[in-house]
């Protein structure tokens, strides 16, 4: 009985100590949570606060900044305004003077056909000067408006891409009827496009006969002639010099363009001095003279580079073939 009586009271013992641990844990996290929570609280408030004030501070400052680039920019957009307005008014001045220049030039200058008239009127006066004075008399020189008029046989070259047959082809037939007006008379024609095809194949490679007949036929055949071009004049320059060129005759090749689409202007002026040798009188076998129409200058200027060229290798081409190039101011009729 007492060694029963031990072993409850033993059991008891340990029960009363794992309650009372078990109550002392609960007790110690209590403690624990009711001490903590009330700062970790509180700092995070304070934390908080500080951060919000500091953003609206940000906020603030930016938004007078922002006030100040507005009133910045305002300003501006005022200034770029006044200016437009000022460049407006300019380029209509400018206009205006361009206008009123290009009545003043065209007031000052003939037209083609009066120019025509005017060479017959010379020729006719040399004629007359000639037999007056006996046939040793020789002229001074034998230009008509800066252009030599000495040659025996012409040769056009006529670009006929879609800028010059949409835009100046009624003028360039008024500048070949003024051309052939300043020679009364020559030994032969022949009419060729840029790309050296020629207006009329039975005629290829030889001489259209001078006579009024012809010379009809070759302005009507030129109101609707329009074989396909590459906007240079380069192949058929070459082609028309290779084929016509001779030491007995005076030959003139004009030719009637707007732009040049070629790659080198230099390589086109060194090959055609390769070929227009020079005669026995030190003179090239063919004069070049050229007639620029201004057709690519309608354009934009970032456009304009082909007529430019243009300009630029003819000015040059005829310069160096004892020819002139002559730069029209305006391509309508």
């Amino acid at each position: 009985m007492s060694r029963k009586r031990r072993g409850s009271e033993e059991f008891s013992i340990a029960f009363l100590d794992v309650i009372c641990c078990g109550f002392g844990a609960i007790i110690l996290l209590l403690m624990i949570t009711k001490t903590m929570a009330p700062i970790v609280l509180e700092e995070s408030s304070i934390n908080l606060d500080a951060q919000l004030k500091e953003l609206q501070e940000t906020l603030f400052t930016i938004r007078g900044e922002t006030t100040i680039y507005n009133r910045d920019l305002t300003a501006k957009h005022e200034q770029i305004d006044s200016e437009k307005k000022r460049l407006a008014i300019l380029r209509t001045r400018l206009a205006t003077i361009e206008v009123q220049h290009a009545q003043v030039s065209r007031a000052a200058s003939f037209s083609s056909q009066e120019k025509g008239k005017l060479a017959l009127a010379l020729q006719s006066l040399s004629e007359e000067m000639e037999r007056l004075l006996g046939q040793n008399y020789k002229s001074k020189n034998d230009l008509i408006g800066g252009i030599p008029v000495d040659s025996e046989y012409l040769i056009f070259i006529i670009d006929t891409s879609g800028s010059m047959y949409n835009y100046a082809w009624e003028r360039m037939q008024e500048e070949i009827i003024a051309t052939l007006n300043i020679y009364p008379e020559v030994k032969g024609i022949q009419i060729m496009n840029d790309m050296g095809n020629y207006m009329f194949n039975n005629y290829r490679r030889k001489w259209i006969p001078d006579t009024k007949a012809r010379r009809k036929a070759i302005i009507k055949r030129l109101r609707s002639w329009n074989p396909f071009s590459n906007s240079s004049p380069v192949e058929g320059i070459q082609k028309a010099i290779r084929t016509f060129f001779a030491q007995d005759k005076k030959i003139s090749l004009y030719v009637m363009g707007d732009e040049f689409s070629g790659r080198s202007i230099e390589n086109v002026l060194s090959t055609i001095e390769r070929i227009n040798k020079v005669s026995a009188n030190n003179e090239r076998l063919v004069r070049i003279h050229a007639v620029g129409f201004p057709v690519q200058f309608m354009r934009p200027k970032y456009l304009q580079k082909t007529g430019i060229r243009f300009a630029t290798l003819m000015r040059e081409l005829s310069y160096r073939n004892g020819g002139t190039f002559v730069g029209l101011n305006d391509f309508r009729p």
